[in-house]
């Protein structure tokens, strides 16, 4: 099973990538609630050099609710994080796929919740 949604964004620079993708999180509801600049992060921590990587940790409040409503320590699995990564093909863009996320849950009230979402994430990437 396959655990992300992707696409590589061609000829755009990480910061075009990356207000791609806020613009489509935000035209499905979904807010950014957190943001880890990896490559940063390990430059300060490690001075290890790697290629350009961010995380977004996206949320789309009302689907939040639910999951928390079905599940109340699903917290530990939100939000749906959606990474950028410079790569030698261009900006590729993942998101966690929440159907193999939850599957870890035996709770199948989760089910239709992570249908909806991973409908929301796909989306998402086939608009970039």
């Amino acid at each position: 099973m396959t655990y992300t949604i992707d696409k590589t964004l061609a000829g755009v620079s990480f910061e075009d990538a990356e207000a791609k993708v806020r613009a489509a999180l935000a035209d499905k509801g979904f807010g950014v609630l957190t943001e880890i600049n990896v490559k940063e992060t390990l430059k300060k921590k490690l001075d290890a050099d790697v290629a350009p990587y961010k995380i977004l940790g996206a949320c789309k409040p009302q689907m939040a609710h639910k999951a928390m409503t079905a599940e109340p320590k699903i917290g530990v699995m939100l939000p749906c994080n959606v990474i950028l990564r410079e790569t030698a093909e261009g900006i590729e863009v993942s998101a966690v796929d929440p159907i193999a996320s939850m599957s870890a849950i035996e709770n199948p009230a989760l089910q239709p919740i992570a249908t909806e979402v991973q409908q929301l994430l796909t989306a998402v990437i086939a608009d970039l």
